[in-house]
């Protein structure tokens, strides 16, 4: 019987699934496409050597950002001419933004470093017709508007105002990618006003598809709301918390904008600066933390950091640590006295390992050789003391968790290089696998006050879970890359599940409505691989 009623939903499924557009894989949401049938029985399995993993996490990402990006996306590129070429089709291909020249371009990820040249593209090499073109680099604290008379400047500009259809596109097509890559929830680290606006609209609209922890921006130069609003708290089914403030210490290492205890080693004029004076995080980090705020402090270079540290430091003295949970975001170059603070102060150190990798290639030459070993030392991090959480920074990188996972492990780039050799780039800065995990599960899970319903498959948590094809923790490092994500689950929920990938196809029971859904879990087989 059952076997007639699986070939049968095959059958049925074959002649629906062009008109269901199921070819790669189907987020399962009030926007997705499905397919209705009778009610049929659901049946949930695995496919041998699958494994089971609690709900990742990314801590830190920028989810709007990344949303945007994916609307033209130039990650990759590998000349300005190929970046060029991309934008251009782009314009032909979209109508309204070719017959309409006020209409700004917008796009992201590119990365100049990676070109021949090395420099940077201009407004000459655009040549494009009158319409502005804002393109994120692939470090978002850069961003370049060029326009014909604008040559190789960089300019900080206000983007035009946005629709609530184009947060909606941006938002939709950056969680159909979270979703697909095993995120069950991502840390948004600095919601401006418009954005937090946003969630929340989308949020008493509907359940959200994955859970956001949201950081609201710090603006120095306007009032402080630390005791004028409430943070935001998702209780029950509730899947959106706001209860944290992002401030900025200092800028970018790649641009020579992270600030440093002495110059860079190959631009002996400058130190980098700090974007916030010093008296102001002394000033506002204790008032956030009294009013009940988590503050959470993006700081790149060892000088930003120290100061950093030295405001939480005296912020922190005689308090429940526990209770508020402050972070340094980013925390890549620190001096090892300043780690063995975080360790001591029990602060979080919030990291992207794919960063690691990223900047490796130039990062001695811009740090030089001693100083250059304290960056991204995320061993001595953890053996500090510190308990660290681990991120994309999407759309800097690749929002996929598998790629920080491979990046934590291997420091070594996808093709299992670096310039260390094939053991990694400071081999002895790579975590382990189970810290890798934990990395993306249990300890962002701490980092958003959520350790006592999320971060691992335990009764009585939510069941927020990823079915991975293969067991990421005991496969052969170069094929941890290769992994696919079979299905993802939201309290118990798939929000996504894979087609490609088929083997097995079944039922996910929604009331009358059933979705395209393969290779999901079936609960009660004793084989199936947890961890």
């Amino acid at each position: 019987m059952l076997a007639s009623r699986k070939a049968a939903l095959w059958r049925d499924y074959k002649t629906r699934s062009r008109d269901a557009e199921c070819n790669e894989g189907a987020l399962i949401g009030s926007r997705a496409p499905v397919i209705k049938y009778r009610a049929l029985p659901s049946v949930r399995y695995i496919q041998p050597g699958a494994i089971v993993v609690p709900g990742l996490t990314d801590s830190h990402a920028h989810i709007l950002e990344y949303g945007a990006t994916l609307q033209l996306p130039l990650e990759g590129t590998k000349t300005v001419n190929e970046t060029v070429a991309r934008v251009r089709n782009y314009i032909l291909s979209n109508a309204d933004i070719h017959s309409d020249k006020s209409k700004f371009v917008l796009g992201g990820g590119w990365d100049h470093t990676f070109w021949p040249s090395g420099a940077w593209p201009t407004a000459e090499d655009l040549e494009l017709d009158p319409s502005p073109v804002f393109l994120f680099l692939k470090r978002l604290m850069e961003v370049l508007l060029f326009e014909m008379p604008l040559e190789n400047q960089q300019e900080l500009v206000k983007q035009p105002k946005l629709l609530e259809d184009d947060l909606l596109r941006r938002f939709d097509s950056a969680i159909q990618n979270a979703v697909k890559f095993g995120l069950t929830s991502i840390h948004d680290a600095g919601l401006d006003p418009a954005s937090l606006k946003f969630f929340k609209q989308e949020a008493r609209r509907r359940i959200l598809p994955i859970r956001i922890y949201g950081m609201s921006y710090f603006d120095e130069n306007g009032d402080y709301w630390g005791n004028t609003s409430q943070p935001l708290i998702a209780t029950g089914d509730e899947r959106l918390t706001a209860r944290s403030v992002k401030i900025f210490a200092d800028g970018a290492l790649r641009t020579g904008g992270a600030a440093l205890y002495e110059p860079y080693a190959d631009n002996s004029i400058t130190n980098g600066l700090m974007r916030i004076d010093k008296d102001v995080l002394f000033k506002y980090i204790p008032l956030f933390l009294r009013d009940g705020w988590q503050v959470n402090v993006h700081a790149i270079g060892d000088r930003a950091n120290g100061l950093v540290v030295d405001a939480f430091e005296a912020s922190l003295n005689g308090v429940n640590v526990t209770a508020l949970r402050p972070r340094l975001e980013h925390a890549q170059l620190m001096t090892k006295a300043d780690m063995h603070r975080v360790g001591k102060l029990g602060v979080i150190a919030s990291v992207q390992p794919t960063h690691a990798i990223s900047d490796m290639l130039f990062a001695e030459d811009r740090l030089g050789p001693e100083r250059v070993k304290n960056l991204y030392a995320f061993r001595t991090l953890i053996e500090s003391g510190a308990r660290i959480t681990l991120g994309s920074d999407a759309p800097v990188e690749d929002l996929n968790p598998l790629a920080g996972f491979y990046a934590a492990i291997t420091r070594l780039t996808p093709d299992g290089d670096s310039p260390h050799g094939t053991d990694g780039w400071f081999p002895e800065q790579r975590l382990t696998r189970e810290e890798a995990l934990r990395g993306m599960t249990i300890d962002p899970a701490y980092a958003s006050f959520t350790e006592s319903i999320l971060g691992s498959l335990e009764v009585g948590k939510r069941a927020d879970f990823v079915v991975f094809s293969q067991d990421i923790m005991s496969i052969p490092v170069p094929e941890i890359l290769s992994t696919k994500v079979l299905a993802t689950a939201v309290d118990g929920k798939l929000v996504y599940v894979s087609i490609s990938n088929l083997w097995f196809l079944t039922t996910l029971i929604e009331g009358d409505t059933f979705s395209c859904v393969s290779s999901v879990l079936r609960l009660k087989s004793r084989s199936i691989p947890v961890v």
